[in-house]
């Protein structure tokens, strides 16, 4: 009578131990330091090459599978920042009040890659969500930027969508205006790659050189993906 009932009971043992085994406490990993090598990550299993360096949160600094990973770069180097250093002041900020006063001028562009999900590809986003809330007409800029505004009462009210007036689909923007006290106007540019959102948030005074920003933000995202062998 004993031995028919060794069988499930072992399984039994077997499947407690692997319970406590998962769910033990385990000292965490050493953290991988900044200047390591670039790591693979994957974010809705597409691959990217990190530098930790611009993992702005060091629980990120590890390879694998990811939900989510926020970056920062320099601008215009796009090199990783150093954790320690302070964002940019222009030259001569500290020799009058009011310069002390004024805000500082961020010097770098900041990138969140997420699980894309079923969430509505940038291009979908701006003719089924977007259209809806635009204004009519676009003003063309002379450095052949479009401005649409957002209407007021909607969801995006403050904010324009900018893009190429010549070719949308090569830049577009969603930008937030600058407010009456230091807060700046910040801008959004959406991508998908694959099965991840990449989000690449800079501010808006950029876009006097938004080509510029445009070929830097490219060669950015071209550095996150493994090369081909």
């Amino acid at each position: 009578m004993v031995l028919p009932l060794l069988g499930p009971l072992a399984l039994l043992l077997c499947g407690a131990a692997f319970v406590a085994y998962v769910l033990w406490p385990r000292w965490p990993a050493p953290p991988i330091a900044a200047d390591a090598p670039a790591l693979p990550v994957t974010i809705g299993g597409t691959l990217f090459s990190v530098p930790p360096a611009a993992l702005r949160l060091p629980v990120q600094r590890r390879a694998g599978a990811h939900e989510r990973i926020d970056l920062a770069f320099l601008w215009p180097s796009l090199a990783p920042p150093d954790p320690n250093a302070a964002m940019y002041v222009p030259a001569g900020a500290a020799a009058t009040p009011d310069a002390l006063a004024a805000p500082r001028v961020p010097d770098r562009l900041f990138v969140t890659i997420a699980v894309a999900g079923d969430t509505l590809a940038p291009s979908e986003r701006l003719n089924v969500i977007y259209r809806r809330y635009l204004a009519a007409d676009p003003a063309i800029g002379a450095n052949g930027l479009a401005v649409l505004a957002f209407q007021a009462g909607t969801p995006y009210q403050g904010e324009d969508l900018i893009y190429d007036a010549a070719k949308p689909e090569a830049f577009l923007a969603r930008c937030s205006r600058s407010g009456a006290g230091p807060t700046p106007g910040t801008c959004l540019l959406s991508l998908r790659i694959e099965a991840a959102d990449v989000v690449v948030r800079f501010p808006r005074d950029w876009l006097e050189d938004w080509r510029e920003v445009a070929s830097g933000i490219e060669r950015l995202i071209g550095s996150l993906r493994p090369r081909e062998s």
